[in-house]
């Protein structure tokens, strides 16, 4: 194929078995989320660049360096949606969510896109499934929302799975302690990395992000946010752990899990699995009580996560999304068959819920029982020679019928 031809960089094809997979997913997904409360919801896929600039916060590596960002044919700067919050809480807004009885609880899932660089489970261009909880502080909703992810990642058998949580405050305390950190950074400033150095007066927290082995020495000891909480802070984070501790939720508080986004206010969490190397993290999120308001709405406390569909995969035990699968049906026919029976008979299957399939590439009577058997079909109906037959794959036994319907009773019966 010609170079110009071929899909971007970073970009994935979603062939039929990963397809499936991700199906799966999405049931598990609508599943847990309704019956939490949880309604879906869908954002464009681009926005004005405006609201990740003022939502995501212009200091992030999100809109530094990440983002797909062009001018349509108005001259308006438009950007594909690099995350899912900021967008949700646009609507929230524009969409007059505030005047709906309150938390309004919404759920997602869909295609987003970042300039990063490919690696596994990675790409510039992936899905993410999310939730967002918008009108309430109350704290029930911060880990409702941190056991929903449990529930799905415990669905699709993720192994090597932990979660780590931590408080950033309020803006306020954020900034006291941002001015402590700040100090604590510039005393050893010849250790940081050039991006860390280039940050340090505008968001000195992003260095708890960096993986630079300078920046993690010269963070050693340094004054961490969590022992900074004022008392109600605190108070709320206590809560949350309340009621992970009983819901049986294990988790590790960390000190220095500060997250990516600048709206993140009060708790954090991020789920993480041994499954993926380096890159651990499979999804996380946290309270963003100051975001709605700087959208130009009125304040509504928020929280909410996204986790990468990609990754989620990766770490999932295999088959473990499919839930239960359908049976399978093979509709064979001799060269006399009749061809538009056939298709009748296996759309019927169809109608009755099992995977069915009718033969459409030429093949041979013997090559159509071994594409069957490939198929993983239970039961072959055998169209053309004489009576219409049924085949158990399972025994080898073959019945025959005295017609197309009793044919499809006996498969929809399991063969008894």
């Amino acid at each position: 194929m010609a170079e110009a031809l071929r899909a971007p960089r970073g970009t994935l094809d979603v062939l039929p078995e990963d397809g499936r997979r991700r199906l799966g997913l999405l049931r598990i997904a609508d599943e847990v989320a309704a019956r939490g409360g949880y309604g879906p919801i869908e954002t464009p896929i681009f926005e004005s660049t405006a609201l990740f600039a003022r939502g995501v916060g212009d200091t992030t590596d999100i809109v530094e360096k990440e983002m797909f960002t062009f001018e349509d044919q108005g001259g308006r700067s438009i950007t594909l949606r690099p995350e899912g919050t900021a967008g949700v809480c646009r609507a929230y807004v524009e969409r007059g969510m505030h005047k709906l009885p309150q938390p309004v609880k919404l759920w997602y899932w869909g295609p987003f896109f970042r300039y990063e660089a490919p690696q596994a489970g990675r790409f510039r261009q992936f899905t993410q499934v999310g939730v967002e909880a918008i009108g309430s502080a109350d704290p029930s909703l911060d880990a409702e929302s941190i056991l929903l992810l449990a529930e799905m990642l415990d669905r699709i058998g993720a192994r090597g799975v932990r979660l780590r949580i931590s408080s950033l405050g309020t803006p306020r305390t954020r900034r006291a302690y941002s001015d402590e950190l700040r100090e604590h950074l510039r005393g050893r400033e010849d250790l940081l990395s050039d991006d860390v150095r280039a940050r340090i007066e505008r968001n000195p927290l992003r260095a708890f992000d960096s993986d630079h082995p300078g920046t993690q020495a010269a963070l050693a000891g340094a004054p961490q946010l969590i022992d900074r909480l004022d008392a109600e802070d605190a108070e709320h984070f206590e809560r949350v752990r309340e009621l992970l501790d009983a819901a049986g939720q294990p988790y590790e508080v960390d000190g220095t899990l500060v997250r990516g986004l600048d709206y993140y206010s009060r708790t954090v969490f991020e789920f993480e699995s041994t499954e993926l190397g380096a890159q651990s993290a499979l999804g996380g999120g946290g309270r963003y009580d100051g975001l709605v308001e700087q959208l130009g709405g009125p304040p509504a406390p928020g929280v909410g996560w996204a986790a990468g569909v990609e990754r989620m995969l990766l770490a999932a035990a295999p088959g473990a999304e499919d839930g239960a699968a359908p049976r399978v049906v093979y509709v064979a026919t001799a060269e006399d068959a009749d061809a538009v029976q056939a298709f009748g008979i296996a759309r019927e299957l169809r109608l009755r819920g099992m995977h069915a399939e009718v033969e459409q590439a030429g093949r041979s009577l013997k090559g159509q029982l071994k594409h069957a058997d490939r198929l993983g079909a239970e039961y072959v109906v055998i169209l053309g020679e004489g009576p219409v037959q049924v085949k158990d794959m399972s025994t080898g036994e073959q019945r025959e019928t005295g017609s197309a319907a009793e044919a499809i009773e006996l498969v929809a019966a399991g063969g008894a």
